[in-house]
């Protein structure tokens, strides 16, 4: 397994802050990540120095959660976040502490935090700091709670999603406690904002087994949103062999829980959800194209680009070849490098062309999209001059009759 060391600027971030007293320590994610053999894309360090005191040693960083002693230090182009030792209080809505309070002791900042492979901290020397098993965990590959699973999902309900997520993407089992804690405290996922529910989704859908989301369904997490599947793990396995972008897998996701019966349209669901207007708008006209006849043709390809735009069609051509297989995705690209006209920017004329034939209103609209109609099937017409004829009356008769077609 190959030994990651972290960069030069964490380690300065380290050193700087021993050199004044302060005891501190690469923590969490991070460590985990360097037990795993895997380079983290972020680095976490908690630290016996007040947020205050961070600042004052490293001028320019920016105190991004003052209130629970979190402060980006910036280095150069690198960044690191410092966290002062801290125990938490009660969690009355089961997501923030209701009170934080710093502390000068490290095992007690550990036992805060949600899982054993995530409370494991290293010091400068490479020494591991392991209280609750972590190492021994991650080598196991679960995913445990510190201390009492149901005391760590009333504190923060967040975490079930987390453990779900964790699992996904490193390939862990959820150890048989923390399960049944999740199994009984799902409920609480009713309290959570959509927000922080649909980043969860979205990390589990591009993770390394996007199948896995199929959990936050049946485990009842998801309760407010969609009903549970009908179908298990297997029927989700077709996200895997969607590209990896989080558009096509929500669109994806959609078409597979209508398909189930879990959720009444997608529309509904991705807005209760809070996604953007354009995943939203996206995912849904995919799905609504998915129950209809596909193209057969480069021509019916050229009008479904035309009509819903590049990547619906590229969005709808993916997962048709993942849930019905058939090649849509190579047709497609055989039509975008064809270089053929299926849009009306694309055409050799445009509106000031037909303004100087005499044509105004809704005649020169119907006239581009007849002209556009007529293009899509005779791609080598689409030359002014050719157009300019097609539009001026010119063979009209069988230009509009095609355009009806």
């Amino acid at each position: 397994m190959e030994k990651i060391a972290p960069p030069k600027y964490v380690m300065r971030i380290l050193t700087t802050l021993r050199a004044r007293g302060y005891p501190t320590y690469l923590v969490g994610g991070c460590v985990r990540d360097m037990l795993l053999g895997a380079r983290p894309q972020d680095w976490d360090l908690c630290t016996g120095a007040l947020p205050e005191q961070v600042l004052e040693l490293f001028p320019g960083s920016v105190p991004t959660g003052l209130k629970h002693g979190t402060v980006t230090v910036r280095l150069g182009s690198g960044k690191a976040e410092v966290t002062t030792f801290r125990t938490e209080g009660g969690y009355a809505d089961h997501r923030h502490p209701d009170s934080v309070a710093f502390v000068s002791d490290l095992r007690s900042d550990l036992s805060r935090r949600d899982f054993t492979m995530n409370a494991v901290a290293l010091s400068g020397e490479g020494l591991l700091i392991d209280p609750f098993g972590g190492a021994e965990d991650i080598r196991a590959r679960l995913v445990r709670c510190v201390g009492l699973p149901e005391r760590r999902f009333e504190e923060d309900a967040l975490r079930m999603f987390r453990a779900l997520r964790f699992s996904a993407r490193l390939g862990f089992a959820v150890e048989a406690g923390t399960w049944e804690a999740l199994l009984h405290k799902a409920p609480l996922a009713s309290e959570l904002a959509p927000e922080r529910i649909r980043d969860e989704l979205e990390k589990t859908l591009l993770s390394q087994a996007p199948e896995l989301v199929c959990r936050f369904f049946t485990t009842g997490l998801m309760a407010a949103f969609a009903r549970p599947p009908q179908a298990g793990e297997e029927s989700f396995r077709p996200l895997g062999k969607l590209p990896k972008k989080a558009g096509v897998r929500w669109a994806g996701l959609c078409a597979l829980l209508l398909d189930q019966g879990c959720v009444d349209a997608a529309e509904g669901f991705l807005d209760a959800l809070r996604l953007d207007k354009r995943t939203v708008s996206l995912s849904c006209r995919t799905v609504r194209l998915l129950a209809s006849p596909l193209p057969a043709s480069s021509v019916e390809w050229k009008r479904l680009l035309h009509a819903e735009g590049t990547d619906c069609a590229a969005w709808t051509a993916a997962c048709a070849d993942t849930f019905f297989g058939g090649g849509h995705s190579r047709a497609l690209k055989a039509v975008l490098r064809s270089g053929d006209c299926f849009s009306l920017k694309h055409l050799a004329v445009s509106g000031e062309d037909l303004l100087a034939l005499g044509l105004r209103g809704p005649e020169l609209g119907r006239t581009l999209e007849g002209l556009l109609e007529h293009v899509i099937e005779h791609p080598a017409d689409n030359r002014r001059e050719r157009l300019l004829a097609l539009a001026g009356g010119e063979g009209q008769e069988g230009l509009w009759t095609a355009g009806k077609s």
